[in-house]
């Protein structure tokens, strides 16, 4: 896809609504083809001025916040799943006005708030779905940082602790095991999860098979992952949820960035008016190397530079890459795969801005700049 740079202002994320629908029909295809529900986990994607286009296919938001449930509610309108590590009572007492299902991390904050949630359901006739939170001590990520099934994870309940568990007002369960993770991953999870609490899924009504699952990926085998849960559900019969944030919007936005100087040591480094550590934090926490179009590894091309950000921190660094052509100040930039897991996890370190973000319809060929941030949002973040 080509865009026209000169409508954009840089730094902009720019997300286009022609890729975001093109996720949308193939996450609509394992609903129809399974019967699963999948929910957006808006701990990866949470631009809620697309909710519009996206809540026509998924059906709700899986929360780990009150500020995420708020925005379901107010943007996205259907069904609210929370599930979080832990809960505040002054929290709870929103959530209970928010939250279709609420899935507990452990039997104690679940025992601690069972008789708030029972008692919600009889003053207002809406009753809300509990679950619990399994480990099966099944790792299938590589980066520990990544893995909520690494030795000592604080995330889920194991299969011995769970024996001691009163179940009684838990309807369902909750497994999140992967990350970035194609269907085969799933299929050894899914398996130690039968293993070891497959008595217990007999008499629940839903399992949420969590995220991690990159079902919108040119080589991820949706037919594998459509067969796991047609199988599930005969097993078991229940109703089975996923809830990715990255497979809605994966390969759906860009970060359009320029050159602000070019300076020289040991080699040429370009310094850009965006931030890795500020506007794409995952590059260095992952760490990821992003693709930038017309770029290729160092010394593959013909002009290799250290492409890094305006921030004071040394190691605000993006990457090394070659150009066909040399580089020039005001030139842009194009990062690739820049809606999910940016916008979430950008700040204003430094009191560098955040980028504009930018709506793109192919329909129209239209931009839509959707918001652009000032000092006052700088501000009203400190006191």
């Amino acid at each position: 896809m080509t865009y026209d740079l000169t409508q954009l202002n840089t730094p902009c994320y720019l997300i286009d609504r022609g890729l975001l629908q093109r996720n949308l029909d193939v996450l609509d295809h394992v609903q129809q083809d399974t019967g699963c529900e999948i929910m957006l986990a808006l701990k990866g994607y949470a631009a809620w001025s697309t909710f519009d286009q996206i809540k026509q296919v998924l059906c709700g938001c899986a929360v780990s916040s009150l500020h995420e449930a708020k925005l379901s509610a107010e943007f996205f309108g259907k069904q609210t799943h929370l599930c979080a590590p832990a809960y505040r009572t002054d929290d709870m007492l929103e959530y209970l006005k928010i939250a279709d299902h609420i899935v507990f991390n452990s039997a104690t904050q679940w025992q601690r708030y069972k008789p708030l949630i029972l008692q919600q359901a009889h003053e207002t006739g809406r009753p809300i779905a509990c679950g619990l939170r399994v480990n099966p001590k099944h790792s299938e990520v590589k980066t520990a940082l990544y893995d909520p099934c690494s030795p000592g994870s604080r995330l889920g309940i194991t299969v011995d602790a769970f024996k001691a568990i009163d179940l009684d007002g838990i309807t369902g369960l909750h497994f999140h095991t992967l990350c970035e993770l194609n269907a085969d991953a799933l299929e050894r999870t899914v398996q130690a999860v039968k293993t070891q609490f497959g008595n217990v899924i007999k008499g629940m009504d839903w399992v949420n098979f969590g995220g991690g699952h990159h079902i919108t990926r040119s080589d991820y085998d949706v037919d594998l992952l459509c067969q796991l849960i047609r199988d599930f559900k005969q097993t078991y019969n229940v109703q089975v949820f996923l809830e990715p944030g990255e497979a809605i919007a994966l390969n759906t936005g860009f970060l359009v960035t320029s050159v602000l100087d070019i300076v020289h040591n040991t080699m040429d480094i370009a310094i850009l008016d965006t931030s890795a550590a500020a506007h794409m934090p995952d590059v260095l926490e992952m760490p990821y190397r992003p693709t930038i179009t017309g770029a290729d590894l160092p010394n593959v091309k013909s002009h290799t530079y250290r492409l890094a950000g305006p921030t004071c921190l040394a190691g605000d660094i993006i990457g090394d890459y070659s150009f066909d052509a040399p580089l020039h100040v005001s030139d842009k930039l194009i990062f690739h795969d820049m809606a999910h897991y940016t916008m979430v996890k950008n700040t204003m370190f430094n009191g560098i801005n955040l980028p504009d973000i930018v709506l793109y319809d192919p329909e129209k060929n239209a931009y839509q700049l959707q918001r652009q941030f000032t000092y006052e949002d700088f501000k009203s973040r400190l006191s």
